[in-house]
């Protein structure tokens, strides 16, 4: 019987192949608990009345960056590493703007290495681009995991 759900086998994969996850409303129930289970009560957080007077961004209630990534890669895993992943190894991290309470996320995923390792040439490591964009189609994060994937 075969498996639904299974990731990615990195001999299926080339550089430059890309994808699109489905999109994930950030809820402010989902600030909440982020906020309250890691510790970030920051005021830019937790205080309605400090985000009105001094939030740079006026854009709604912001979110941290933590957030946003963690959500992404709950958007990520199941799709792509499910039972094929082996190992997180590093990974490059830049925000590029605010997401606040109520946008929408999905990611945009692009292969940009793939090197079979020296000790078990069925594994290779991946590296891919991670946009995570918002329902207006802007760029507010962007990671580069470098992954351990298994193959046949």
């Amino acid at each position: 019987m075969k498996q639904l759900g299974e990731g990615w086998n990195w001999r299926d994969l080339k550089v430059g192949d890309k994808f699109v996850t489905y999109g994930r409303t950030i809820f402010e129930s989902d600030l909440l608990n982020f906020v309250t289970l890691c510790g970030f009560s920051e005021e830019l957080f937790t205080n309605r009345e400090y985000i009105q007077e001094h939030a740079p961004m006026r854009g709604g209630h912001p979110v941290p960056g933590a957030l946003v990534y963690s959500m992404a890669e709950g958007l990520v895993i199941p799709t792509t590493l499910q039972g094929t992943g082996l190992a997180f190894l590093s990974m490059g991290f830049d925000i590029k703007g605010p997401t606040y309470v109520n946008d929408t996320i999905h990611v945009e995923i692009e292969i940009t290495e793939i090197k079979p390792t020296s000790k078990d040439p069925s594994r290779a490591l991946v590296r891919t681009t991670n946009l995570i964009k918002n329902q207006r189609g802007e760029t507010v994060l962007v990671y580069t995991p470098l992954r351990m994937m298994q193959g046949r």
